[in-house]
């Protein structure tokens, strides 16, 4: 019998001629046509051989049978269990393990093994799940890297708490179509965050400063993916800020001066626990005096209500049509004539209103000259005249003047 030979020469076989002889036995269990009796013999010394004391010969054994649904499972489950040089390869690729074995294996937390199971194709959720939770920030790259692998909301936004503060990870979850706007923010706000810690720890900004800066960066990326986003992810979004304490004055503020009007509508329906229909028409109704009374139920301070009553009845009248931008950029035009009527109140301390007004302002100022200077650019660019070869006339006063 072809497998008791087998057996016997194992005895003096070197670890090399072992791993070699392994994997011809394991490719012959596949697909070649054996009796019962060779094939029982032949499956009974596959698992001897997860005793072999070489990781060589378990490795070859594992890349033999990773690939098939033909292999028997319990050499599967033994190999799953292995060293990760051995374990990776079934743990990878073969069909025969379930989602608790690879949960299981996640758990046991080896670097290189959840690296390997968050390349399958086809992940289930599950899985994904516990890579997640418990894998190292190298797994949860390859597994957000992994186009078929399934993998819900919560799971991407547990990857974003553990490990936001990596690049890699931030630009590897961007790439995603499927990341919905709530993580996206979480993912802007970590940025922020990490920004704010290495300018403060190279001492080239004080922490107060720093904070401001990052926190002021922050909110503008959130109003221009919040003008980005689907209006379905709108309230999530929203809900998301307030969970996590972003969701104050000046945010709310800044996108009713950028005329994002869903993001500032779903803000107060938000804040106010009110539909958002019944917002909707309280901010629009001109001859109506319900936006008092729906600030006032939202929570917002009374020290900037007169920024919000002047946008408001600037939206009314229709100041936000035929501004640039769309809905990301603060409106110049708009925050001047909010800041100016701010400046003749007299009611209440407004002086950290007004600073926050004029940092809109200048703000305002640079993003609309930088539009300016693109579009002279752009302009430039498509006019032939702009590229014409020099003549001969100018390159000799060229030629000359430099002489001179």
């Amino acid at each position: 019998m072809i497998v008791r030979q087998f057996l016997h020469w194992l005895r003096t076989a070197g670890a090399a001629e072992r791993a070699e002889a392994t994997s011809a036995m394991a490719r012959a269990y596949l697909y070649s046509e054996l009796s019962p009796d060779d094939r029982a013999a032949t499956e009974g010394a596959l698992i001897m051989l997860l005793d072999d004391p070489s990781p060589l010969v378990r490795e070859a054994m594992s890349r033999a049978l990773a690939f098939s649904d033909r292999s028997p499972p319990p050499v599967i489950l033994g190999l799953a269990t292995d060293q990760a040089e051995v374990a990776s390869w079934v743990l990878e690729h073969s069909p025969l393990l379930m989602d608790a074995d690879l949960v299981d294996a996640v758990a046991l937390g080896r670097p290189q093994t959840q690296v390997a199971i968050a390349r399958r194709t086809d992940l289930p959720c599950a899985v994904s799940a516990a890579i997640a939770e418990v894998g190292t920030a190298e797994s949860c790259l390859v597994l957000i890297e992994n186009d078929s692998a399934a993998i819900v909301a919560f799971s991407l936004d547990r990857i974003v708490a553990r490990y936001g503060h990596l690049a890699a990870i931030r630009e590897a979850m961007l790439l995603r179509e499927d990341v919905p706007a709530p993580t996206r923010q979480a993912l802007v706000a970590k940025l922020s965050e990490t920004l704010a810690g290495f300018v403060t720890a190279r001492a080239w900004l004080d922490e107060d400063h720093a904070q401001r800066i990052v926190k002021e960066a922050c909110e503008k990326a959130t109003v221009t993916l919040a003008a980005v986003s689907p209006s379905t992810e709108m309230a999530s979004l929203i809900r998301h800020l307030r969970e996590s304490g972003q969701l104050n004055a000046g945010l709310v503020l800044r996108a009713l001066l950028s005329g994002n009007i869903v993001m500032f509508e779903q803000a107060l329906a938000e804040l106010a626990d009110m539909p958002i229909l019944r917002v909707s028409a309280l901010l629009h109704d001109r001859h109506g005096s319900g936006f008092r009374a729906l600030y006032d139920k939202a929570g917002l301070p009374l020290s900037t209500y007169s920024a919000f009553r002047e946008a408001v009845d600037a939206m009314r009248e229709g100041g936000f049509i035929g501004e640039p931008g769309g809905a990301r950029r603060l409106k110049r035009r708009m925050v001047e004539r909010v800041l100016t009527r701010c400046a003749d109140e007299s009611l209440g301390d407004i002086e950290p209103l007004l600073l926050l007004l004029r940092r809109f302002a200048a703000e305002a100022a640079r993003e609309e000259a930088r539009m300016f200077c693109n579009e002279l650019v752009s302009d430039d660019a498509d006019d032939p005249l702009y590229y014409d070869e020099p003549s001969n006339d100018d390159e000799r006063f060229d030629d000359e003047r430099f002489a001179a």
